[in-house]
């Protein structure tokens, strides 16, 4: 089944395209997106003016379009702040349907916020917490505190950056007053919800807006990275800071030229900076992360009818079975060594200190590691780390993509990397568990090195120094397996600390 969302913004009207597979995998297939500024002086005068109308309506008319030329089966469209705040708000949704024959639902700030929230523990899982969910919108912000992957609050106010910019950023650059205007209404406006999200104990901000994701790619542009794809891309408070204060001494044309910035939104982003480095701040995070799914995605989940019924490991294991099955076909090879790491992380993961939720990480690197082979063979580890990472694996942290990735690459002769560029894995615990995870692929796909299957099952015993691995493989040879393991069993042995013995098992087959 194909499904389409449209999102009409204060600032954008939005769609996006995405195919429901026979287990429920959401995957997008295309995105469009029009800046029509539905937000310009309504929030002001509480009416949509003429010409922002029409860019809107001719967008939509080519979204209803697209639509028809992709064979959409199932589309939502809804509407937002500037809208369902605007006097001629009815006019506009019958003008829409009168000459695109769509139909726009009016959503409240509430259910707008719901939908965010639903979108991002999709992508995301947000388990663990709490979680200070930010979205940045033209009229509207929505906050969600999440823990364990549940909502504990939602709260959409009318402090979106466009509305800001309208209200407090006459100048340009604005002048101190203004600014200090500003975080004043901040502070009567939302600084209680801030103190409460900080009183919880808030670990991590979530942004799922585009002003969001502008704002992390200006930070990373900053520290010199490539800006890549942004979703779970990370900026710490002490750098959106650092971003605010350079923004608010910049006009419009100054912004716009700054590495990473998107200049269609330039005229908004110094109150956007000032909004977002003011809740990282009022919170306590530490850390923004960008979050690719957001409205428009919650929106296609609601129409998958595919939120609130599935568990997020269940989301989780069928990401990881699309993007196999994208790249490694049928991926018998993956599952094999997949199955066989899972019996050794059985048997010595205590030994390895390894934290047992790891064990599903494991198992995802297993039937990862090899998707590599469908850009090159000779590099292929390193291919599958890079498929990995910049596949859009829903439900998973950023630091759980790069133990998946790391892990997968480490599985032939590349020693896994003490740390990123990005920063992913700072912690030595992670960075102990890739090199874990490394070292169990590495004999596990050794056991399947001839790719036929032939090992029918292992029988593992660990003492004190030694390490055996009893190989079945019936009435099968399974001397090339024996033989890889040889090379291959380096790097558990010196973890281990012991002798690794792979031999073949007598059976009565």
């Amino acid at each position: 089944m194909r499904l389409a969302a449209i999102d009409v913004g204060s600032n954008s009207v939005h769609m996006v395209v995405a195919d429901l597979g026979r287990e429920g995998h959401l995957e997008v297939v295309d995105r469009v997106k029009e800046m029509v500024r539905l937000g310009r002086g309504c929030f002001a005068s509480g009416r949509l003016s003429g010409e922002s109308m029409d860019l809107a309506v001719r967008a939509l008319a080519n979204f209803q379009l697209l639509a028809r030329m992709r064979g959409i089966d199932r589309m939502r469209a809804v509407a937002t702040s500037a809208v369902r705040e605007a006097k001629n708000r009815v006019g506009f949704i019958r003008r829409i349907k009168r000459e695109t024959g769509l139909d726009v639902e009016i959503v409240s700030g509430e259910e707008e916020a719901r939908l965010i929230f639903h979108a991002a523990r999709h992508a995301l899982g947000l388990d663990g917490g709490p979680y200070l969910l930010v979205d940045i919108g033209g009229g509207s912000v929505e906050l969600v505190l999440a823990k364990n992957g549940r909502a504990l609050w939602m709260q959409s106010l009318k402090l979106g950056a466009a509305r800001l910019t309208q209200r407090f950023m006459n100048g340009d650059p604005p002048s101190r007053q203004a600014v200090r205007a500003l975080e004043k209404h901040l502070d009567a406006e939302m600084g209680a919800y801030l103190k409460a999200a900080r009183d919880a104990g808030a670990v991590i901000a979530i942004g799922t807006s585009g002003t969001i994701n502008t704002l992390v790619a200006m930070a990373r542009a900053a520290r010199g990275e490539d800006f890549g794809r942004l979703h779970g891309a990370r900026a710490t408070v002490e750098e959106i800071a650092a971003l605010s204060r350079k923004l608010l001494k910049l006009d419009v044309a100054g912004r716009a030229e700054l590495p990473g910035a998107d200049v269609k939104r330039a005229d908004q982003m110094s109150a956007a900076a000032v909004l977002a480095d003011f809740v990282l701040t009022r919170s306590g995070v530490r850390e923004l992360v960008a979050c690719s799914w957001a409205l428009r995605e919650g929106v296609l989940l609601e129409l998958a009818r595919a939120t609130g019924l599935r568990h997020t490991a269940e989301v989780r294991k069928r990401s990881v079975e699309a993007l196999a099955a994208r790249f490694a076909d049928s991926n018998q090879h993956g599952r094999q060594v997949a199955r066989l790491a899972l019996v050794l992380f059985d048997a010595i993961g205590p030994q390895l200190k390894l934290p047992a939720q790891s064990r599903e990480l494991l198992e995802y690197a297993g039937l990862l590691h090899d998707i590599g082979h469908a850009i090159d063979h000779d590099r292929h580890d390193r291919h599958s780390y890079y498929l990995i990472k910049n596949a859009e694996l829903f439900g998973f942290d950023p630091a759980e993509v790069e133990i998946i990735a790391q892990s997968a690459r480490g599985h032939r002769k590349q020693a896994p990397r003490a740390e990123t560029p990005n920063g992913e894995l700072p912690n030595r615990e992670n960075r102990h568990v890739v090199r874990a995870l490394a070292a169990i692929l590495r004999v596990a796909d050794a056991l399947d090195r001839s790719h036929f299957g032939v090992v029918k099952g292992i029988d593992v015993t660990y003492t004190p120094g030694r390490l055996v691995v009893g190989v079945d493989s019936v009435q099968a040879q399974a001397d090339l397996e024996l033989w890889a393991c040889e090379t291959r069993k380096d790097l558990l042995s010196r973890l281990l600390d012991s002798r690794v013995i792979v031999r073949a098992q007598s059976t009565g087959g």
